[in-house]
């Protein structure tokens, strides 16, 4: 448990969740990306408040834990929406029109490549692959109720699935 918070209270109620790990990973040295991927998958991205916490905890100062989070393109600066929509990029997805696809979920969603759509709901993420080849084009939306995976995608059943997610949240 820290002694004081990086907001200056004796308690941080907002980073209590990063407690254990830190408590488990703070003085081990070359800990700091693991760190970083557990706090993310306790609040879906890494708030410089957040940073500032495990710089406290750790030792390591701010300017570098921003440092290494802004150099890995898995990390997160800003809230996603309550569905993430992945699209794959890989060859395999790519030579079945990753593209079309992609530009059919922009066109639908108003957002581009690592946006968020203004009530919350979505947000794009283009990446390399999602090792389901064999149904390419792929995407995958991960939600607090799992990830789904959707593949032979087309513009219509892109639109489809995207729409009937909207109606459902």
């Amino acid at each position: 448990m820290r002694e004081k918070c990086c907001c200056g209270t004796e308690k941080c109620e907002e980073f209590k969740e990063l407690d254990s790990v830190l408590d488990k990973y703070a003085k081990v040295p070359g800990s700091l990306i693991t760190i970083l991927q557990k706090a993310q998958d306790l609040y879906g991205y890494i708030s410089i408040d957040a940073m500032n916490y495990i710089s406290d905890a750790t030792g390591i100062k701010t300017a570098k834990i921003y440092g290494v989070a802004t150099f890995y393109a898995q990390f997160r600066l800003q809230p996603i929406g309550k569905y993430l929509v992945m699209l794959c990029q890989g060859t395999a997805c790519h030579v079945n029109g990753s593209e079309m696809i992609a530009e059919s979920v922009s066109e639908y969603l108003g957002i581009g490549d690592g946006e968020t759509t203004e009530d919350g709901l979505f947000t794009i993420n283009n990446v390399a692959c999602l090792g389901c080849c064999s149904l390419a084009p792929v995407m995958m939306i991960k939600s607090a109720n799992g990830d789904e995976t959707y593949g032979n995608l087309t513009k219509d059943s892109v639109r489809k699935i995207l729409s009937e997610i909207k109606e459902r949240a």
